[in-house]
């Protein structure tokens, strides 16, 4: 069964009421909740030694599923030039919402991953442009959401690999809100609903892109090259 690691800073959840009544067990929580449907789930938070990401737990993981808002700056550098080398080797990644500011998903993606924001509860339409891919698979012309924050262009990312969603608000915004990206052997995939008080990941759709998101990301298991210094394969020139 595929293994999940579900990292989430978890410092809204601990002070603001608005979001603890949303998500009472936490995003992380939330998730797992769903995503234990159909795979082997554990979580990870900011506060917990080496933030819940030791070697270890890499070593046994498939696919990493990130959120992160208020304390980007907390994470440690070292350990996300851990998760750099597990993605690079093969590792997963799915990057949710305000994580696009996260040093992990800045570094994979040598840009500042900046963006234009509004919170005014608007509605959300984000239409599936990529009907044929393994990640939309169910989800139909597009997901209507009640309330999203309202994520703008420029968004400051290379151009994805494939872009599976394009988002639409009354304010007449767009934005690239499903992106995939390879980086070395490692799969990755940007999803943009998911603020702490809107029930996004209550939404059966959204989390039917975040289980597919699962199974597209995991490992291929392939083996990573040898850089470096090498001998020749066809033995000592002997000219």
């Amino acid at each position: 069964m595929t293994n999940v690691t579900i990292w989430n800073e978890f410092r809204h959840e601990k002070t603001d009421k608005e979001v603890q009544e949303m998500y009472p067990n936490g995003i992380h929580g939330q998730l797992a909740a769903f995503l234990g449907e159909d795979f082997q789930v554990k979580t990870a938070t900011l506060d917990e030694p080496e933030h819940g990401l030791t070697q270890d737990v890499l070593d046994n993981t498939d696919v990493l599923v990130w959120w992160g808002h208020i304390a980007h700056e907390e994470v440690k550098d070292e350990i996300v030039e851990r998760v750099y080398q597990k993605v690079l080797q093969g590792m997963g990644l799915i990057v949710l919402h305000s994580g696009h500011l996260s040093k992990i998903f800045q570094k994979l993606m040598g840009t500042s991953c900046d963006l234009k924001w509004r919170e005014n509860e608007e509605h959300c339409r984000m239409w599936n442009v990529n009907p044929g891919h393994p990640i939309m698979n169910g989800i139909g012309e597009y997901i209507e959401l009640e309330k999203e924050e309202t994520y703008g262009e420029h968004f400051d990312i290379p151009a994805p690999d494939e872009l599976l969603l394009i988002s639409w608000y009354p304010g007449g915004e767009v934005f690239r809100s499903g992106c995939t990206y390879t980086r070395g052997n490692g799969k990755i995939f940007y999803f943009q609903p998911g603020h702490e008080t809107y029930p996004s990941y209550y939404n059966e759709k959204v989390q039917q892109v975040i289980k597919n998101a699962v199974l597209w990301c995991q490992s291929t298991r392939n083996q990573y090259p040898n850089y470096g210094h090498f001998e020749s394969l066809e033995g000592e020139d002997k000219r």
